[in-house]
C-alpha cells in the first residue's frame, strides 16, 4: 500500500488536531492495539517473552492522554510498554536500539503548536517503519479490540535513566580529547522535549550555557521560540555577548544556529560546515544529499570542494532513502533536519550541533567564518493557490515558461515548481545570481502558473 492510499499514516506517522479524528483517545488506543498485534504476530521471541515497545513524548499537555491511550492498546495486545516521559524524537530512536526493543513510538507534532499532536513509529533498528509494517498496522486499526487473557496482558514500566542515557550518547559523538571550555552558548529548547537534555550536554562538555525556551508548561511548545522562531535566540546571543546560539524544535530533531553577530545559520549552511569538516578529516563517504528546496549555493559550494551533491524529494524520509541507497552518511534540509548516518539513525538537532561545534574548535574558526565558506544564492518563493488538483508541469504553457526561465538563468540559477504536500498550493521558486533577477523570474513564472490554473 503506497503512502497515497493510506487512510491514516502520512510520510511521518499520524498527525492532527487533538480531539479531532484521528488524534482522539479511542483512535490512539486502537492504533496501539493494532501495532501491538502486528508486533506479536511478527516477532519470534523465546517462549514466555512478550514484545516490548518504548513510548516517549514531547511536552504538550495532550501527551499524557495519548500516552495512556497507547499504553492501554499495547497492553491489551499483550505487549510490554517502557515509558520515558518527555524525550527528543532521536532519543527514542537511539534507546529503542540500545534497549533491544521491538519498536519505539514518539508522541509529538514536532514544530506545530500545542493544539496539534501526532504518533510516529521507529523500528527495532531506530529507523522509520517499513511500508509493509505500516500497512499491516493500518489494516488492523478498524478491527475490534480482543483483549489478551489476563495472564498475557502487557506490563508497563518507567525507564528512569532515559534522559541520562541519551545525554551520554550525545556526548559520545563529540571527540574525547576535545571540549567546549571558553565558549558561551545560548541554547533555545523551544519549551520542548530537549529542555532537560541539550543544556546538560553542552554544560557537561565544558560550555558556559544560557538556556531559553526551557520552561515548558504544556501549552507553550514552539511559541515564539525554537528553530521555527529564531529571533528570540538571535536577540539573546547579542544581548549576552555569546559566541553562538543553538535553536532546536519541539521534538529536538531540527537545528538552526546563530553566530556571534546574531545572524542566522540555516540547515543548508550547517550541512556545508559539517561536510567540509568531514572532508578535511577524511571521514566523508560519497555524496552529500539535500532536497529540491536546498539552496543552489549549497550545491555549488559542495561541488567546489570536490564532493558530489544529490537532491531528494522534500522530507527527511526521502533524504534517508537516498543516503541508504548510495551508502552515504550526510544529508539535510534547509529547515534544519540534518542526518549524520555514521553517528545515528535519524535527524538529531543536538548531535548535529555538536558536529558544527567540533568544526569550530578543530578548525579554530568562529561560526561566522565557517558559514562564509558558502554563498547562498538569492531565492524567491511564491505560493500560487490551486483550487483543483492538476499536474502543473504537464501544462504546455507552463513547460514553455520553465524552459525559457532556465535558459535565462543558465548555470547561475534554477527554477522549481512543487505542489505543497499539506495545502492546496503550488510553490514556485527561483534562484539567481541577483535578488532582482530571482524576483523577476519567479514573479513571471508564478503569473503564468496562476493564469493556467484559472482556465
Amino acid at each position: 500500500m503506497s503512502g497515497k492510499n493510506r487512510k491514516y499514516f502520512g510520510t511521518d506517522g499520524v498527525r492532527g488536531r487533538v480531539g479531532q479524528s484521528p488524534i482522539t483517545p479511542e483512535f490512539v488506543m486502537r492504533l496501539g492495539y493494532a501495532a501491538g498485534r502486528v508486533l506479536v504476530a511478527r516477532e519470534h521471541l523465546p517462549h514466555g517473552e512478550r514484545p516490548a515497545v518504548l513510548i516517549g513524548k514531547d511536552t504538550r499537555i495532550s501527551g499524557y492522554m495519548l500516552e495512556a491511550a497507547l499504553e492501554a492498546g499495547f497492553s491489551a495486545a499483550g505487549v510490554d510498554v517502557c515509558l520515558t516521559g518527555p524525550l527528543p524524537t532521536p532519543a527514542i530512536a537511539y534507546l529503542t536500539r540500545a534497549l533491544r526493543l521491538q519498536a519505539g513510538i514518539v508522541i509529538s507534532a514536532s514544530h506545530n503548536a500545542y493544539q496539534d499532536n501526532g504518533i510516529k513509529f521507529f523500528s527495532a533498528h531506530g529507523t522509520k517503519l517499513p511500508d509493509a509494517v505500516e500497512s499491516a498496522i493500518e489494516a488492523g486499526i478498524d478491527e475490534p479490540i480482543v483483549c489478551a487473557a489476563s495472564a498475557d496482558l502487557g506490563r508497563a514500566r518507567r525507564i528512569n535513566d532515559a534522559a541520562g542515557r541519551y545525554i551520554e550518547f550525545c556526548k559520545s559523538t563529540f571527540p574525547n580529547d576535545s571540549d567546549l571550555r571558553g565558549l558561551r552558548i545560548v541554547v533555545d529548547c523551544a519549551h520542548g522535549a530537549a529542555y532537560h537534555i541539550a543544556p546538560h550536554v553542552l554544560h557537561e562538555l565544558g560550555a558556559e550555557v544560557i538556556a531559553i525556551g526551557a520552561t515548558p508548561d504544556g501549552l507553550n511548545i514552539n511559541a515564539g521560540v525554537g528553530a521555527t522562531a529564531p529571533k528570540a535566540l538571535s536577540a539573546e546571543v547579542v544581548a549576552k555577548g555569546a559566541d553562538l546560539g543553538i535553536a532546536l524544535d519541539g521534538d529536538g530533531d531540527r537545528l538552526i544556529m546563530v553566530d556571534a553577530k546574531g545572524e542566522l545559520v540555516d540547515g543548508d549552511e550547517l550541512v556545508f560546515i559539517i561536510a567540509r569538516r568531514r572532508q578535511q578529516l577524511g571521514q566523508l563517504r560519497g555524496s552529500v544529499v539535500g532536497t529540491q528546496m536546498s539552496n543552489l549555493g549549497l550545491e555549488q559550494a559542495i561541488r567546489t570542494i570536490g564532493l558530489g551533491f544529490e537532491r531528494a524529494k522534500v522530507g527527511d524520509r526521502y533524504i534517508l532513502e537516498k543516503l541508504r541507497d548510495g551508502g552515504w552518511t550526510l544529508g539535510g534540509e534547509s529547515s534544519g533536519h540534518i542526518i549524520c548516518l555514521d553517528l545515528t539513525t535519524t535527524g538529531d538537532g543536538i548531535i548535529s550541533a555538536l558536529q558544527v561545534l567540533e568544526a569550530m574548535i578543530g578548525g579554530e574558526q568562529s561560526l561566522h567564518d565557517l558559514k562564509s565558506g558558502m554563498q547562498k544564492c538569492p531565492q524567491t518563493l511564491v505560493n500560487v493557490r490551486m483550487e483543483r488538483k492538476i499536474d502543473v508541469m504537464s501544462l504546455p504553457d507552463v513547460q514553455r515558461a520553465v524552459t525559457q526561465a532556465e535558459a535565462r538563468l543558465a548555470n547561475s540559477g534554477r527554477v522549481l515548481l512543487r505542489p505543497s504536500g499539506t495545502e492546496p498550493l503550488v510553490r514556485v521558486m527561483a534562484e539567481a545570481a541577483t535578488q532582482q533577477q530571482a524576483d523577476e523570474v519567479c514573479d513571471r513564472l508564478a503569473k503564468i502558473v496562476a493564469d493556467e490554473l484559472a482556465l
